[in-house]
This record gives structure tokens, C-alpha cells and sequence, in this order.
């Protein structure tokens, strides 16, 4: 790698720890010479954090670095207060990550219960959801997707990492009653986040 190379890698390194987000490619391009090859540059930056106490990773499409894996039990960034997501606010969650886009009444047919205004307000406020494009039906509802946020707390690269039916099947992780039959058991699935807890 000549000198060159060399200062763009350390030019991204630089992007990538100083982000307040995850950065595409597209908005790394824009930050350093044009001449500079971004998909080599995060090969190459990627191998040299392997083994380090901190990796860069890619999420949906997106680098930024992160704790390792196999360390995160031996820090501790911030106090959680000891308050648990709700019931409610775990399925509606779990509903929109497995059949987004979905709309609130989709939601509420699989849950076969009413969504109270105050889980999607508490779901976005934490960063994981947010409006998708308005359905082309009668009355043009809003439908709701999951987030890069959403993708970045639960260690995804993308929402297909998410384990599958038969997977969750055979780990016994489904939830058996009818309404949520074909939904994994968002208790199991999700940890527990320090938000009040509220009831639909």
C-alpha cells in the first residue's frame, strides 16, 4: 500500500471514529479525494481492527466501529434504570421488524388488541421505528419500518439476520397463542430496555 493509500485509510479511520452515525460509502466519498477506493480502504481497515478491543462493522449498508463482540460484558457505558419495555411495546416491535412495512391496523390484527398511541411514540423516541411510505389503499395509511438504530442495538446487518420461523421453532421461541402464532416470542427475541413501562 504506497503513502497515498495510506493517508486516505487513516483520513476514513478518522470519519469513522469521529461519527456520531453509521456512514455509507456514499457519504465517506464525499468526505475524502475522489480518486479514492472506499470499498478497499474498509476491506483493508476492517482487517486491521479484527482483533482489536473495538471492530468495524457494517450495518444496513452502513460502517461504523463497535465494541467487540465477545467484550461488550466486560464494559459497562451507562447505568439502565431499572424499568422494563412493555409486553406491548416487545410485539409491536417484534410485529413491525417481521412484516414491515406495516401499517397499525396490521398490527393490531395480528395482536387482535387495540395499539395504544403511547407504544409507538416510545419505540420511536428509543430510535428503532419510523414512518415508511403511506400505503396506496384507502385512506393511504402510514406504515411503520424498523431502523438502522434498531439494527445497530440488537447487533444486526440487516433486517434479514433476523432469526427465522423454523429457527425459532426449534429453539421453542414462538409464542403459541393464536393472535401471535406466527411471531416469535418478543421477550425471548428482545432485551429489555430502561422505559417506563406503559399499558395499552
Amino acid at each position: 500500500m504506497n503513502h497515498k493509500t495510506i493517508e486516505q485509510k487513516r483520513i476514513l479511520e478518522a470519519l469513522l471514529f469521529a461519527a456520531k452515525n453509521p456512514m455509507s460509502a456514499q457519504e465517506l466519498y464525499e468526505r475524502i479525494p475522489d480518486d479514492a477506493d472506499i470499498g478497499l480502504l474498509l476491506s483493508e481497515l476492517k482487517k486491521d481492527y479484527k482483533d482489536r478491543g473495538v471492530n468495524l462493522v457494517e450495518i444496513d449498508s452502513k460502517w461504523a466501529f463497535r465494541t467487540a463482540e465477545d467484550l461488550k460484558d466486560a464494559l459497562v457505558l451507562e447505568k439502565q434504570v431499572s424499568k422494563k419495555l412493555s409486553r406491548a411495546a416487545m410485539e409491536v416491535l417484534a410485529i413491525i421488524a417481521y412484516h414491515q412495512p406495516v401499517t397499525r391496523a396490521d398490527i393490531e390484527n395480528i395482536r387482535g388488541v387495540a395499539t395504544g398511541k403511547g407504544t409507538i411514540d416510545v419505540l420511536m423516541e428509543l430510535g428503532w421505528i419510523k414512518p415508511g411510505k403511506r400505503r396506496e389503499s384507502p385512506g393511504r395509511p402510514l406504515t411503520w419500518i424498523t431502523t438502522t438504530g434498531f439494527l445497530d442495538h440488537f447487533s444486526l446487518e440487516s433486517i434479514t439476520d433476523l432469526p427465522g420461523l423454523d429457527e425459532l421453532r426449534a429453539s421453542g421461541l414462538l409464542d403459541r397463542r393464536p393472535a401471535m402464532e406466527n411471531l416469535p416470542s418478543t421477550g425471548e427475541l428482545f432485551d429489555e430496555e430502561g422505559v417506563e413501562k406503559e399499558e395499552d
